[in-house]
């Protein structure tokens, strides 16, 4: 039971439209959703306050998670990736070199004296808190929101046809790379090929050398099967009509004021 699951976890876990059709607000209108997480990150970064970051994460938190009934793990799990680069980028701005002991700690290499200063590190928090916060408020949306209805969004709002199409391609390849890694490296692990760190990495590389190539043989089979559905240069959705209610607006509505009071006491 318990290797099933984490079969299935692997084979899904970043499938982000599964979460978004799973979603308990998925029923919510999709244009709603955009500007809610529009405003969202634009208020985090016009508005330039942490107390309104901060607030901007936990209400994407509590709509995901909360309203939108996802488990918290797994939303913990999906936010892990993007933060684990956020830390790692923020570094370079944390630390500074100097040829003087200087900042409020730091440590004396052949470089130099690394150090962190006062500013530094509020220039990094607050660099987190606009990061993290539109990285929550994309994250509400695309957990919530399947992306034919975000396109289909976009289309209303005349952005070329050319660029959704784009979008459209890379968003699906990415994912057919990922769903085309996942198999190649269950393959690889069911021969144990990561019994050891010299197997691991003679299989790292095999499997890096031949993702691509695999990846565009079953991109080519998705294009087929596209043309034998009378492809013809447009991509056509189905389309559901989401009619906006009361308490979506109240909601949307309630979550502007708690930002903009926020914002209002602490600036």
């Amino acid at each position: 039971m318990s290797h099933n699951k984490k079969y299935k976890h692997k084979k899904h876990a970043f499938s982000i439209d599964m979460y978004a059709y799973h979603s308990n607000i998925n029923g919510w209108n999709p244009g709603l959703k955009l500007l809610l997480a529009t405003c969202m990150i634009c208020s985090c970064i016009v508005l330039d306050n942490l107390y309104v970051s901060m607030s901007i994460i936990l209400i994407s938190m509590f709509i995901t998670v909360v309203i939108g009934k996802m488990n918290f793990r797994e939303y913990l799990i999906i936010l892990s990736v993007p933060i684990t680069f956020l830390i790692v980028g923020s570094l370079v701005i944390a630390f500074n070199i100097d040829s003087v002991e200087r900042g409020l700690f730091g440590m004396w290499t052949p470089l130099g004296y690394i150090f962190a200063s006062h500013e530094s590190l509020n220039t990094v928090l607050h660099l987190w808190g606009k990061a993290f916060g539109g990285m929550s408020a994309m994250f509400m949306l695309s957990l919530s929101t399947p992306s034919n209805e975000i396109f289909s969004v976009l289309r209303k709002l005349y952005v070329p046809t050319l660029v959704i199409e784009l979008m459209n391609m890379v968003y699906r390849f990415v994912f057919i790379m990922i769903e085309t890694f996942l198999h190649m490296h269950e393959s690889a692990e069911s021969r144990l090929g990561f019994v050891n760190y010299r197997t691991s990495l003679k299989t790292f590389g095999c499997i890096a050398s031949n993702l691509f190539i695999v990846s565009m043989k079953k991109g080519d089979r998705y294009y087929d099967a596209m043309e034998a559905r009378c492809y013809d240069g447009n991509l056509v959705f189905l389309e559901t009509e989401k009619d906006i209610t009361v308490i979506q607006s109240v909601m949307v509505l309630v979550s502007m004021i708690i930002i903009l009071g926020i914002w209002i006491m602490t600036k």
